[in-house]
């Protein structure tokens, strides 16, 4: 099948579009395009490139000799075709090569696709073999998706060769043809290549072990008679399984796997369980074919494991140590050598006694190289797992980028950063990758180094990895700094401090995940000698990986908890509305871990009143803070109606109910409120009575006007939402300049609920000379809650005011319409005395019908008072629980417009009931 996207126009226009840095769309695919953004930023000419010839290649290299079978066959499938095959190292430099049809020999040499020249990514851009390599992953390339001109004519299939063991990349197979000729198919062709290939590499590895165990054998062999010099037999062979205990095992295993991968003979102890101690020594051997490799042996003294005496250990050290390779007799019963010169004997009568027989038991062997992959494995997986552990233990995005370099520095870089977009930090979706990014986290083998420190905001080059990895979406390695400008860009100072500091080799990682680049991390190696290498790549990837997730979880968190936390303090309680009752004070500190469903609220009511109301919402995050808003509007929806308190809490109770039930009727039984708490209380001014009902929530506290610190007896009744039956009240005359502190069960978290305890908490913190309600609040905190709150914090703080006797009138009047004549003019002299003449129309008016409707239609005692607070109020109380009723009066009906008058001259009006009647009430402004 011909690929449809070889030469289209569309690709042509979006490869121009791209070359003049306009947005290409999305005609180009996504590896192509990531490619030709590494190209352009290093700085590749489309329009030309320069082949550059390798004269010091080795070629006959191991993966050339191993592929070239495999490539000959290739050759024979694809024989009569007009089709190339190369074969390339690591660097994208051809090793060897292979044609289906011969004649295409000649033109391939003047194209330079020949062995010993070079094709990689950053020199020639986008093609096959290069592309491949960079990107790490098989790659198909056609036609005028190749970067430079001069290669649009042909079809590239590439894919990366593998060793088996490590995952090293050690070269590219290629595919070229005409890209008029290219098949999809090609990927799959060379992709199944590249696997033969690298299983005859690993039958290679598993050939080489196995001579060099039969070199040992054999060496063990010729070794001599079994005997020591004391005359006892000598126990030799594999170490058998059920020797040792699992974990004793593995133990020693990892032991020789690192002394094989030192390469050389040395000596070592393993500390294994129940405080017994092994041996273990490395000696070179030798496989007939020339392979060197080394044997590690364990001896176990007296067959069992025990601490071996100083003078043992000496001789044996200096078996390591002799120059001339020669051995020491009483050292020789310790660790007997693997070839023998001489046949043994016994020592000398003067010789001084030989310690005690000797097991010893053959651990690993292995080549040097292959030994220190399988010790660089299992270094790397214990990181991985150390990463896992460690890695995302809190919602915080600063913390867990640190908590990723606490765990590379320095087990695998000596410097590690993370640099993150302010986006990012703040919860919200990353932005482009030409943003600047913000340091947050650097850790390295010592703190002074020359890149750039926390807090620092960073615009990176375009030719910076980190600019390409952000831009791309791939990592970046550079093995040696010195051979890649690129990085300098930047700032040439501090690159030339980069330098001085011994820093030599870098990997760039972009912090993807869930399809977003939040970040990019940069890895340095300065004390370590050695380069990173392909294998450090895919390390550095997979802990990135890990991180990136864990990263994003904690941005999620941090907007989820920056939403919930604007909606809380959105539907708080801003500005203190306008009343004489109280003077108040608030506070409203959002948790650590995320903002809960605490409120409080200031609400006038009628007759100069004001409600204090405090309540809690279970849960965190936005639903919590929802749900809270609507309980909040509740409450203000039932003040308004002058509801009695606990009428006021039942109501409440009813909504959440209704609520939970509406949730689990959707399915969706996880959103269910799950319990709140609220404590309502209502102050009147004129006869400085406090009314409170309490659901679920702590008690208040009350500070009288002589200092004394009171626990109010409230009633506490079931949290909302579990229908609990009424709600209790409590009345209570407070003096005025009381204190009443209103709070959520946060102040208190870390301490008894119970009322004594908490009596002793208050008193201890307000304890001492009278306060305002702003100090007491302040005390409150700084003395309960220093180091911030573990839950959300409402506090309100009123101090009580009372109304002068001079402020309020009123008067009795008997069941009897006669009296409301002597009442309009006892109320125009209260309103003359109080200088509100301009009112008094209006007023004699509102009480005359009010008063008159109390008469005909209610009930004694009935009680007319006036209440010359922010607001002239008129109230009229009667002993009926009858509600008047606002009516549009017809033209032939000869009353019911008396209600209908007061309302329209008024500003407002309404009922209020009463333990024994109601009251109807109504308020004007002042002129």
């Amino acid at each position: 099948m011909a690929v449809k996207w070889d030469d289209t126009e569309a690709l042509s226009h979006a490869h121009d579009r791209f070359l003049g840095e306009r947005p290409v769309g999305g005609r180009v695919r996504a590896s192509v395009l990531r490619s030709w953004q590494r190209s352009r930023s290093r700085g590749v000419a489309a329009d030309h490139i320069d082949v550059v010839y390798h004269q010091d290649l080795d070629f006959g290299g191991l993966l050339d000799q191993l592929a070239g079978p495999v490539l000959d066959e290739l050759a024979s499938r694809v024989s009569g075709i007009r089709v190339c095959i190369a074969l390339c190292d690591e660097q994208a430099r051809v090793l060897a090569r292979r044609v289906g049809e011969p004649s295409l020999n000649g033109f391939l040499d003047t194209i330079q696709l020949a062995p010993g020249f070079g094709f990689p990514e950053p020199g020639v851009g986008t093609n096959g073999m290069g592309t491949a390599l960079a990107a790490r992953r098989p790659s198909f390339i056609c036609g005028r998706e190749h970067y430079a001109d001069i290669m649009r004519p042909f079809a590239c299939a590439a894919t990366p060769i593998r060793d088996p063991l490590s995952g090293r990349i050690l070269g590219a197979l290629d595919l070229t043809c005409d890209h008029k000729d290219a098949e999809v198919s090609m990927l799959d062709l060379v992709s199944a290549t590249a696997e033969i290939i690298e299983q005859r590499l690993l039958g290679q590895i598993r050939s080489r072990e196995r001579a060099l165990l039969s070199a040992f054998l054999r060496a063990r062999r010729q070794a001599g008679t079994g005997e020591d010099w004391s005359g006892e037999p000598v126990s030799t062979g594999l170490l058998p399984d059920d020797l040792l205990e699992q974990r004793d095992r593995i133990l020693l295993l990892e032991k020789a796997a690192a002394m094989i991968s030192e390469g050389r003979t040395s000596l070592a102890e393993a500390q294994l369980a129940h405080g017994r101690v092994a041996l273990l020594l490395s000696r070179p051997v030798h496989s007939l074919t020339g392979v060197t490799g080394l044997a590690v042996e364990a001896v176990l003294p007296d067959g069992t494991l025990r601490r071996l005496d100083s003078t043992a250990r000496r001789s044996t050290e200096t078996i390591i140590e002799s120059a001339d390779g020669s051995v020491p007799r009483d050292a020789q019963t310790v660790l007997p050598p693997l070839r023998r010169a001489t046949p043994a004997r016994r020592p000398p009568p003067s010789a001084p006694p030989a310690p005690p027989a000797t097991t010893r038991w053959l651990v690993a062997v292995g080549e040097a190289g292959v030994g220190r992959l399988a010790l660089l494995s299992r270094q790397r997986l214990s990181l991985l797992t150390e990463a896992g552990c460690r890695i995302g233990s809190t919602l915080d995005v600063t913390h867990t980028a640190e908590e990723l370099t606490e765990v590379v520095v320095p087990k695998f870089a000596d410097f590690a950063a993370v640099d993150l977009p302010d986006a990012v930090l703040a919860g919200e979706e990353p932005p482009g990758p030409s943003e600047p990014t913000r340091r947050v986290a650097l850790r390295g083998v010592h703190p002074n180094s020359p890149l750039y420190e926390v807090g620092t905001l960073i615009t990176p080059s375009p030719a910076t990895p980190q600019a390409i990895s952000l831009t791309t979406e791939e990592s970046v390695l550079e093995p040696d700094l010195n051979a890649a400008p690129g990085w300098t860009a930047q700032d040439p100072g501090r690159a030339a401090r980069i330098r001085e500091a011994g820093i030599h080799s870098l990997i760039t990682v972009p912090l993807r995940a869930r399809g977003a680049v939040l970040g990019v991390v940069s890895f340095y190696r300065s004390r370590q000698p050695g380069p990173f290498e392909g294998d450090d790549l895919s390390l550095a990837e997979e802990l990135v990986s890990r991180a990136a997730v864990c990263i994003d979880n904690a941005r999620r968190y941090t907007r989820e908890h920056s939403a919930a936390l604007a909606l809380q303090t959105s539907l708080l309680l801003h500005e203190l509305p306008q009343q004489n009752a109280v003077e108040v004070a608030h506070r409203y500190l959002p948790a650590r871990g995320g903002a809960s469903g605490d409120w409080f609220d200031v609400i006038p009511l009628s007759g100069a009143r004001v409600a204090l109301v405090v309540g809690d919402v279970v849960g965190r995050g936005v639903r919590a803070s929802a749900t809270m808003g609507r309980l909040c509007t509740a409450v203000r929806n039932f003040s308004d109606l002058d509801l009695p308190t606990d009428e006021v809490l039942a109501h409440l109770d009813d909504l959440v109910a209704r609520l939970d039930s509406e949730q689990e009727g959707r399915g969706r039984a996880g959103e269910v409120i799950a319990g709140a708490t609220c404590l309502y209380a209502v102050y009147d001014p004129a006869c400085r009575r406090l009314t409170m009902a309490n659901a679920g929530n702590p008690a208040p506290v009350l500070i009288r006007p002589d200092g004394a610190v009171d626990c109010a007896e409230v009633p506490t009744g079931p949290p909302l939402g579990l229908g609990g039956g009424p709600f209790e009240t409590i009345d209570m005359h407070l003096d005025e300049g009381s204190e009443l502190v209103l709070f959520t069960n946060g102040l208190l978290r870390d301490r008894s609920w119970d009322a004594d305890t908490m009596l002793t908490a208050m008193r201890e913190a307000l304890a001492g000379p009278a306060r305002t309600p702003e100090q007491v609040c302040h005390t409150l905190l700084e003395t309960l809650l220093p180091a911030g709150p573990q839950d959300d914090v409402a506090l309100l703080v009123a101090r009580t005011r009372a109304l002068d006797d001079k402020q309020v009138a009123q008067w009795d009047l008997p069941v009897d319409p006669a009296a409301v004549s002597g009442l309009r003019s006892a109320v125009t002299g209260q309103l003359a005395e109080w200088g509100l003449q301009e009112l008094a129309f209006t007023t004699e008016l509102a009480v005359s019908e009010l008063a008159t409707n109390a008469i005909r239609y209610g009930g004694a005692p009935i009680q007319v008072r006036l209440l010359r607070d922010r607001a002239l109020i008129c109230e009229v109380t009667d002993g009926s629980s009858t509600s008047p009723r606002l009516r549009r009066a017809k033209n032939t009906d000869e009353g019911g417009r008396g209600l209908f008058l007061v309302a329209q001259l008024t500003n407002r009006w309404g009922t209020r009931y009463t333990g024994d009647g109601k009251v109807i009430w109504a308020e004007q402004p002042y002129p």
